[in-house]
């Protein structure tokens, strides 16, 4: 299974990884993007079932990466030759097209066609051309596709397909998250700078809202400035036992995303029984319909007027928060885990190893 370390791939894979060691499945993890940090080894080292192979070769989606693309595929094509997996898990695209000896499936957690579709409006200009061809190719050579959401599949099939789908939701371990003795905050996680997760629209309502907005994650944007807010409260990259703790207290969770394939921190609010306030797109509706209020992501006045409306209302939240919870625990990891062991078990059972190969071949994944 390869794991960006950048995202909230990783929290998935590890998730994954932890409800496959009751099914005594043992995972080959090998991670690329940036080095593990501290957090991530520590949560690693928990994992007895998961064995880290370690790089830090740049993905498809970064700036200039198609020489560490091609050497991560060769890297792959090694990797599985030496521990000779039965299933090939590939979280990110590029390498969908190599010539694995085992089935592989490729799982599409975003991309940027559809990145640029709901956050700018419009098409990825020309300089992503390689980059949708990559995608193209490593997509159509799956023998499945997995997606975390039907609207992320959609997405997908409409840029790069047609190909063979499945959506499977992802889960979160619900003893990390459990509802505590809430306060009057407003939580959000995300970057300010992050057009997406669109938390810059909390900054432009937060005068008017009473309550306080606090928001979790990075504020240093990649290119080396720190963004601030005043009417936001800033509490940095917290580990996960921290973030926990305040999702626990916070009375309501706020995502007016743009763009959100699945949303793992909407899933762990949603555990915590937070009233979920999340961005009106697809993939959000399709998982949290009936147990959110929804806002136009582009509509301030909207956001405003249902964040008071929430903070006003005692029993509306109590109700709402509790429609939240009921969901989020349906989307456990072992419900995860024996949804992609299906999986599995049909790709082996129908899969024709090819012929033996004495060397691999190059490979080229862009111009």
């Amino acid at each position: 299974m390869t794991a960006d370390t950048v995202g909230g791939v990783w929290t998935y894979a590890l998730e994954l990884a932890r409800a496959f060691d009751v099914h005594n499945v043992q995972v080959a993890l090998a991670t690329m993007g940036n080095p593990l940090s501290r957090d991530q080894r520590r949560g690693i080292r928990a994992l007895t079932n998961v064995e880290v192979h370690e790089s830090n070769y740049k993905l498809e989606w970064m700036e200039d990466p198609w020489g560490d693309v091609s050497r991560a595929g060769q890297w792959l094509l090694e990797l599985e030759r030496n521990v000779q997996p039965d299933v090939i898990h590939l979280n990110s695209f590029a390498h969908g097209g190599l010539p694995f000896r085992a089935p592989k499936l490729v799982v599409g957690h975003s991309c940027v066609s559809s990145w640029w579709k709901a956050v700018r409006n419009g098409e990825a200009p020309c300089e992503w051309n390689d980059y949708r061809e990559v995608v193209r190719a490593g997509l159509q050579a799956a023998h499945m596709v997995i997606a975390p959401s039907k609207a992320m599949l959609d997405c997908l099939n409409d840029y790069y397909g047609p190909f063979l789908g499945k959506v499977i939701y992802n889960g979160r371990d619900p003893s990390l998250f459990q509802p505590g003795r809430k306060e009057e905050i407003i939580l959000a996680a995300g970057r300010l700078w992050d057009e997406a997760k669109n938390v810059r629209a909390l900054a432009t309502v937060a005068p008017e809202v009473s309550w306080p907005i606090y928001v979790a994650g990075e504020a240093k944007h990649p290119n080396g400035t720190t963004l601030r807010d005043k009417h936001l409260c800033f509490l940095g990259r917290l580990p996960v036992e921290n973030l926990s703790a305040w999702f626990s207290k916070a009375a309501i969770y706020a995502l007016p995303a743009r763009y959100e394939p699945f949303g793992i921190s909407v899933l762990e609010a949603g555990l915590s029984g937070c009233v979920l306030v999340l961005g009106d797109i697809p993939s959000l509706r399709e998982i949290w319909n009936g147990a959110a209020l929804f806002v136009d992501p582009n509509d301030p006045d909207e956001l405003k007027s249902t964040l008071r409306h929430m903070t006003q209302n005692l029993f509306r939240r109590k109700e709402l928060a509790t429609y939240a919870q009921c969901r989020a625990i349906q989307l456990t990891p072992q419900r995860m885990a024996m949804e992609y062991l299906a999986v599995y078990s049909d790709l082996l059972a129908n899969f024709t190893p090819p012929v033996s190969q004495t060397n691999y071949p190059e490979v080229l994944c862009a111009s």
